[in-house]
């Protein structure tokens, strides 16, 4: 028998938020990235846009700012996302970082988050 390997969710990593949709945002993902729900976002200054949060880059996505509500395929071209950017609970093991991220860098990453009212428990 095969065995099945079950992918992220949306949504999945939120403990609670705010009433309605408050914490959330429709945000662009830049292209290049094709990214799972859950994965901790920076925010690209020139553009606007977000990408996967790397606490080596000097673009603005060195500054954790928000998390993928849902999975989503940019690697192409720009794609609509939705992002949980404020007001909000969420599950530290659910969060999705960049590959070899290291534990002051995810500590510095999880304080970012807290100071737009993002908490990581």
């Amino acid at each position: 028998m095969a065995n099945l390997t079950e992918g992220i969710y949306p949504a999945e990593f939120i403990i609670s938020e705010s009433r309605g949709t408050r914490s959330r945002d429709a945000a662009v993902l830049a292209t290049g990235n094709n990214l799972d729900a859950g994965t901790v976002l920076g925010k690209i200054t020139a553009s606007g846009k977000y990408a996967e949060h790397d606490p080596a880059a000097v673009d603005g996505t060195e500054n954790a700012v928000a998390i993928l509500y849902a999975p989503t395929d940019a690697t192409l071209a720009d794609a609509s996302c939705v992002v949980v950017s404020r007001d909000a609970e969420v599950d530290g093991n659910d969060l999705v970082w960049i590959t070899g991220i290291i534990a002051g860098d995810k500590t510095d990453g999880i304080a970012s988050l807290a100071g737009v009212g993002i908490i990581v428990r």
